[in-house]
């Protein structure tokens, strides 16, 4: 009798500490909800930040109130805001310009690859640069330009290309690429040129072996830093003046006017026109279209323009 007994009493023991347990849970799910709704944003603080950007960067997110929530929510509750509007107070305030750019790092994708529409470069090989070797032979001084070098794998892919064409002449030609992106976070990874091995599985064994250089005991691989001298990168925001000096032969500027409103798109498609020299190409994302009534620019192929 006193053996079913205490095996009663420990089963409602269990019983209630798993109750208290389920409570707890409860309790912590819905304190981590209320604190999730002090970060929701309003209407107003989205059109706030939604019209900054547009402003300030020509990126288009009016219709992405839950994407910007979802990606700045955490960022805020660390950095102890009580408000959208709080942080934003508190960004146009800072003279550092370091929230700003924090922003533009948090609401900005940089999803790319190498080989990514590796169509692109195999034209540039075969047409461009044969145009480009002839036509500037005298000065050899090539000017290409990527707007939006995220990572780095685009602008070193470029600088592979170039390298691989002019072989053992290429000592006697610059054909350094400027790389410029918005975000310096991205940007820092690409000075750094370190990816993954998986990163790098779809390039030919041959540029591997030419261009990376395996990190030890790592499953990642460096750019090399010949090829690392190829490639001047720099923050550059494409709703500023450009200030080049020279104007450019070939402009790489894929997916990102996916990212701008039709006018917004129109005026930087003029402006990179007006930067480019006569015969000079420009490539864009396979997606991505020109308006060809508000544009000067000759197709040549679905993606490739030419001045």
């Amino acid at each position: 009798m006193v053996s079913v007994l205490l095996y009663s009493y420990y089963n409602l023991y269990l019983y209630y500490n798993i109750i208290m347990i389920m409570a707890a849970g409860e309790r912590k799910k819905k304190a981590g909800a209320l604190g999730r709704l002090r970060h929701l944003i309003t209407d107003e603080e989205f059109f706030r930040i939604a019209n900054y950007l547009k402003k300030r960067y020509g990126i288009d997110m009016g219709q992405k109130k839950v994407i910007m929530n979802g990606r700045l929510e955490n960022y805020m509750r660390r950095g102890g805001w009580q408000s959208f509007n709080d942080y934003m107070d508190a960004l146009q305030k800072d003279p550092s310009g370091k929230l700003e750019k924090e922003l533009i790092d948090h609401l900005t994708t940089n999803h790319t690859f190498f080989m990514r529409e590796f169509e692109h470069f195999e034209y540039f090989k075969s047409t461009v640069l044969p145009y480009l070797k002839n036509k500037e032979m005298a000065r050899k001084d090539l000017r290409i330009w990527c707007g939006a070098s995220s990572t780095g794998e685009e602008p070193y892919m470029i600088a592979m290309v170039l390298k691989e064409f002019f072989g053992p002449e290429h000592k006697n030609w610059d054909t350094k690429v400027l790389a410029t992106d918005i975000s310096t976070k991205v940007l820092q990874k690409a000075i750094a040129g370190v990816y993954r091995s998986e990163s790098i599985d779809s390039l030919p064994d041959k540029w591997k072996r030419q261009f990376l250089k395996k990190l030890p005991g790592q499953d990642q691989y460096v750019v090399t830093d010949e090829l690392k001298k190829e490639v001047l990168f720099r923050q550059f925001n494409l709703m500023n003046p450009f200030p080049f000096k020279k104007k450019m032969h070939v402009v790489f500027l894929r997916n990102v006017m996916i990212y701008f409103d039709g006018p917004t798109k129109q005026e930087l498609v003029r402006k990179v026109y007006d930067c480019l020299e006569p015969g000079g190409y420009l490539f864009i994302g396979t997606t991505e279209t020109l308006d060809r009534g508000s544009s000067d620019f000759q197709i040549i192929r679905p993606s490739i323009f030419r001045k």
